[in-house]
């Protein structure tokens, strides 16, 4: 949760802000689920797929580039005013009746894939 939130600050992604009047801003919330198959196996990348994507890659001679997948999201600006409360455990001891202005997209919020 600590990594997230220092993300979020690194990529400008909200800003504490007064709560206005008529919002109520949702909470949020940390989700922590592990997706599994048919036989209930927790799904992960597994070091052979990614060993055979590389061999294949360098037999073809392609070009790969690696990137951070964790910050998808907070790359996309958002066109309306979003807020959300501060995350429980993480409230701004200056401010704590403050709530965040998103600036940019998070994952899970409605409005990210349009970002």
């Amino acid at each position: 949760m600590q990594e997230e939130l220092l993300q979020f600050k690194r990529m400008d992604a909200w800003v504490l802000v007064p709560i206005p009047d008529n919002i109520s801003p949702p909470t949020l919330k940390w989700i922590f689920k592990n997706k599994h198959d048919e036989e209930q196996t927790v799904i992960r990348n597994r070091m052979e797929a990614i060993m055979i994507f590389l061999a294949y890659a360098a037999h073809k001679s392609f070009t790969v580039f690696q990137m951070d997948v964790k910050t998808a999201f907070l790359h996309g600006s958002l066109k309306e005013d979003v807020y959300m409360c501060q995350p429980e455990v993480f409230i701004d001891a200056d401010h704590p009746s403050h709530v965040y202005k998103l600036k940019k997209a998070l994952y899970g919020l409605k409005q990210a894939p349009r970002a």
